[in-house]
């Protein structure tokens, strides 16, 4: 079978489970679970063995014209490069790893038939945008995604909070859509088709007309599905869906889509220098601000959340200097450790009953208890806090030095401002994420007060998935070199100087941190009588509300409905670390606030005004045509009585008055 054929099958696999998934899910729920790993492991499968026969080669392109259009073609068309098989490897196996621990953590759930075939259609429209050599077939995965994710985030639909989640990252990412769509035609009208390859050469030939305006429309649906500053408000509250689907959408699909985008377009982008800034800029804010963010969380999944966003920043911020290559070496160091983060979140949250940090800073032996995910956590927060050698130093060395790279003025491609602004705020980003990485595994794990809850040892679904995401989390970086011919055949070495800049700053954010909670540890120890007494109470509390979602029957979701836990002297660094910016940084900078007076209460007044007009005045107007006939009947109605003499004496009153009238008109003309 040729690979063309075999990359055919990679997204028509999981597209086929999700369909029998839903057909049967009610009829023959047995086969629920097969039908949601079996298509997608062999979906896996497949674009391993497509990734291994490419071999980094020469790219690949297969196309058939999809229905005449009469101007420009719409083909389905496949482009199997580097990037590209690699990409579909990372999101066949993340996808495989959700399948899996979803079985046991949602072993209960009554939705699971509809759950685990929308995550296998979520895979497939992503497979069909990492291998699709035409933008209109690349953009119809691209919004099934979004469909997929709304459903989703909102599958405990029951509560508020997924309620608004699911519709919030709906509407901000088809607000991005919106110039992403014109800027697609737009790209199209200049390069005369659809087909990548075309596209690329027109630009290769300095065929387009527009390329500053292509490039920031293109850029404003990218910083929608990639959840850059400053539509990414709509990232943290998805964390109200659960945990899998949280690792589904942070690691290997929908805010991967966008870098891949820019990636597989790059030269679009390159070919304005102005759009290049703007998208360093972009990157710059969006790493820092969402590493402020992440130390004032104390939801461990909004933690990651943000740590999603700031690492997405850091792969923008390589392609604003022109480096596809360590963009999406980044992507699939970062996929591999976020999806084991929020699968041992998962973990995490089901034994201690909470989501709260502070919650779990007040509980005495947790790592004990889920021995897997201690471990495996450690492994993944030391990855993303880029510590040597594990991959996220390596993926985050080949973005510093790309920037290193172009801030000295050797790039083709970008203006040097945009390597300055990527280098300083990745180094600063470097820190901070040490910081928070730091403060999460000290909070979670290192906890002091009433022993952790015990339920018992977690399935081999979910903890077997952890390690086997653990592998990559340490090896893959050291996979650069076999894998050069991958990314371009561009060798992905640290440098001396970003080594030092990058670790150094990360082992201050660390150490830091630490001291921190040393101090702030010290201090609880040192409290009178009475704090103690207050903190005694709020081990009780603690204790309780994870007995109490001890009792529930599943390994599901447990939100922020439990029980509330006092306040009591738990150690926070973050608030050290944040002093006065603690309570801006924990609301994300009050961005949900500015937009909801900038477009929120503009369109409800609107609203408000054309639901006025249209009761009050247009309705006026449709009673009043009614009200004028109603009347005029009424009037006839009583005039017919059925007395014939009424009528008679109507009929010679009228004649009287067309006899005076008539008398009237003709004296008046004869005076005339």
């Amino acid at each position: 079978m040729s690979t063309p054929t075999l990359a055919v099958l990679v997204p028509l696999l999981p597209f086929l489970g999700a369909l029998a998934g839903l057909l049967l899910g009610r009829k023959a729920p047995g086969f629920v679970r097969p039908l949601a790993i079996l298509p997608t492991l062999g979906a896996a499968v497949l674009a391993v063995l497509v990734a291994f026969r490419h071999g980094g080669g020469k790219a690949i392109d297969t196309a058939t014209e999809l229905t005449p259009t009469g101007s420009v073609p719409i083909e389905l068309s496949l482009h199997l490069d580097g990037f590209a098989v690699m990409v579909a490897v990372l999101v066949g196996v993340v996808a495989t790893c959700v399948q899996i621990y979803s079985t046991a953590y949602l072993r209960e759930d009554p939705r699971y038939a509809s759950y685990s075939a929308l995550v296998s259609l979520f895979t497939s429209a992503m497979l069909l945008v990492v291998y699709s050599g035409d933008l209109m077939v690349l953009l119809v995965g691209w919004e099934v995604m979004g469909i997929c994710s709304y459903f989703l985030v909102g599958h405990y639909w029951e509560t508020e909070a997924a309620r608004s989640a699911s519709l919030k990252a709906f509407l901000v990412t088809k607000l991005g859509d919106v110039p992403f769509l014109i800027g697609l035609f737009a790209l199209a009208t200049d390069a005369g088709s659809f087909r990548i390859t075309k596209i690329l050469g027109t630009v290769a030939a300095g065929g387009l007309d527009h390329p500053t305006l292509i490039a920031l429309l293109l850029l404003a649906g990218v910083a929608g599905k990639s959840a850059q500053f400053p539509l990414h408000t709509w990232l943290p509250d998805a964390m109200a869906g659960p945990t899998p689907v949280s690792a589904l959408i942070h690691a290997a699909t929908m805010v991967a889509a966008g870098v891949y985008f820019i990636a597989r377009l790059l030269p679009v982008f390159a070919a304005s220098r102005a759009a290049l800034v703007v998208m360093a800029v972009m990157a710059a804010v969006t790493m820092v601000g969402s590493a402020l963010a992440a130390l004032a969380q104390d939801d461990i999944k909004r933690v990651l959340a943000y740590s999603t966003i700031g690492q997405l920043g850091y792969m923008t911020g390589a392609l604003a200097v022109g480096d596809r290559s360590a963009a999406v070496f980044h992507l699939l160091s970062h996929g591999a450790f976020k999806a084991l983060l929020f699968l041992g979140a998962g973990v995490i949250i089901h034994a201690a009953g909470t989501n709260s940090l502070a919650a779990m800073s007040r509980m005495r032996g947790l790592a004990g208890r889920i021995p897997d995910a201690f471990w495996t956590m450690t492994i993944a927060l030391l990855a993303l806090a880029a510590i040597p050698p594990f991959a996220g130093f390596f993926s985050k060395e080949a973005v510093l030095v790309a920037a290193e790279h172009t801030a000295g003025g050797h790039s083709e491609l970008a203006p040097s401002a945009a390597g300055w602004v990527v280098l300083v705020a990745g180094v600063l980003t470097a820190l901070l994420t040490a910081a928070y990485a730091t403060r999460l595994w000290l909070m979670a794990f290192r906890g002091r007060g009433a022993a952790a809850p015990d339920h018992g040892k977690e399935p081999v679904a979910m903890t077997g998935v952890l390690w086997l995401l653990a592998i990559p989390s340490v090896g893959f970086g050291l996979l650069a070199g076999p894998l050069a011919d991958f990314f371009d055949g561009k060798e992905l070495t640290p440098s001396l100087t970003t080594s030092v800049l990058g670790t150094g700053a990360a082992v201050v954010g660390a150490v830091l941190t630490y001291a921190l909670w040393q101090r702030a540890e010290a201090k609880a120890a040192l409290a009178p009588a009475g704090a103690a007494t207050t903190r005694a109470e709020v081990s009780a509390a603690v204790a309780a509300a994870a007995e109490s979602a001890a009792e529930t029957p599943e390994v599901g979701e447990v939100t922020h409905d439990h029980p509330a836990v006092p306040a009591g002297p738990a150690a926070d660094p973050g608030r050290a670390l944040l002093g006065p910016l603690h309570r801006h940084a924990a609301a994300g900078f009050h961005l949900d606030a500015v937009y909801d007076r900038l477009f929120v209460r503009p369109v409800r007044a609107a609203a408000g005004l054309v639901r006025f007009l249209d009761r009050e005045v247009v309705d006026s107007y449709v009673r009043g045509a009614g009200i004028g006939p109603r009347l005029l009947g009424g009037l006839v109605r009583r005039a017919q009585t059925g007395n014939v003499q009424s009528y008679l004496s109507a009929l010679l009153a009228g004649a009287v008055v067309l006899a005076i009238a008539t008398a009237v008109l003709a004296n008046v003309n004869a005076g005339s």
